[in-house]
């Protein structure tokens, strides 16, 4: 370890947000956890563009952290990220490419988590990486149309549920899932890809064989791009 000698009249800083004086220091209790935090800090925020996250690894390269009378260096960091995500001071992301897996730590700003979320739904890429997104099957536990929206779309705003709400209305719900599913599959992840497929299932018929006669209520089939939030809704 380098032995400190004051600071220099020439040196960089790193940005430190007031909360964790304020609000996150007082709840810390353990060395290794402020450190850890302080280290996310200052390898987060030099880094470029607008996805900036430290990986375990580049982590656990910074040995001096970690207390050697306190177990591996490996659990210890562990610990110390999981009690800093617990206190919602960072967003933990695990992603997969191929049989690799890599755990990524954001700062948890409202940047870094719809970042997150946008990773999740598969509207962005983390370079090299690639995030697993389960897709429910039909039937299974929480697989409502709204749940399989979130989960595999994009954030539920209130609109978008509105539409949903409408959908149901109209289209049976398996439809209405299969719909997700398949933009999901084109990797078209969005409200007005998803109701395409409703009208175009609507007017020529379905794979399974179901037509437009075996719905709910014949609609006008721009219902869903022109209704009375189409000007609002990004879909």
């Amino acid at each position: 370890m380098t032995e400190f000698n004051g600071f220099q009249a020439r040196m960089q800083f790193t940005p430190i947000p007031n909360p964790v004086f304020s609000s996150l220091m007082p709840q810390i209790t353990d060395i290794v956890e402020l450190k850890v935090l302080l280290i996310t800090f200052a390898l987060i925020y030099p880094k470029k563009g607008s996805l900036r996250y430290v990986t375990f690894n580049e982590l656990l390269s910074h040995t001096d952290l970690i207390d050697n009378q306190r177990g591996t260096e490996e659990n210890q960091l562990k610990k110390a990220l999981e009690n800093l995500e617990k206190k919602q001071a960072i967003v933990h992301l695990t992603s997969n490419d191929g049989d690799k897996q890599e755990d990524i730590y954001f700062i948890n700003n409202e940047s870094s988590r719809t970042a997150v979320e946008r990773i999740k739904s598969g509207e962005i890429a983390l370079p090299g990486v690639k995030y697993e997104t389960h897709i429910p099957e039909v039937g299974e536990t929480g697989s409502d149309i709204f749940t399989l929206y979130e989960q595999n779309i994009g954030m539920l705003t209130p609109l978008i549920a509105d539409e949903l709400k409408e959908a149901q209305k109209e289209y049976p719900e398996s439809w209405i899932k299969d719909a997700i599913k398949e933009s999901v599959t084109q990797n078209k992840r969005s409200w007005r890809y998803i109701s395409r497929i409703l009208e175009h299932w609507s007017t020529e018929g379905k794979d399974d064989g179901t037509h437009r006669g075996n719905l709910k209520k014949n609609t006008d089939p721009d219902k869903f791009i022109k209704g009375k939030y189409g000007h609002m809704v990004q879909r």
